[in-house]
């Protein structure tokens, strides 16, 4: 397993109980609104990237929430060496 890197964007904002709900889900994520956009930064681990993303996203999901995009940084992704 390795541990993955990556922002979630949300299509709403979630409020304080949406937040405690998605806690209750995951505790590898960090829910923030930054300039009025709504995302959780997560830290995941899973064998491949694609199935970290995957699983945060139904993980979101289960709690009734919508995932715009993912945002990735070139430090987020690992090549091969």
């Amino acid at each position: 397993m390795k541990d993955h890197e990556f922002t979630l964007v949300l299509t709403a904002d979630p409020d304080e109980d949406d937040a405690n709900k998605m806690y209750g889900a995951f505790n590898d994520g960090t829910i923030s609104t930054i300039a009025g956009v709504p995302q959780i930064r997560f830290h995941r681990q899973a064998a491949s990237l694609e199935e970290a993303i995957r699983s945060a996203i139904g993980d979101v999901r289960s709690i009734g929430f919508d995932v715009d995009h993912v945002e990735l940084t070139p430090s987020d992704i690992l090549l091969p060496s």
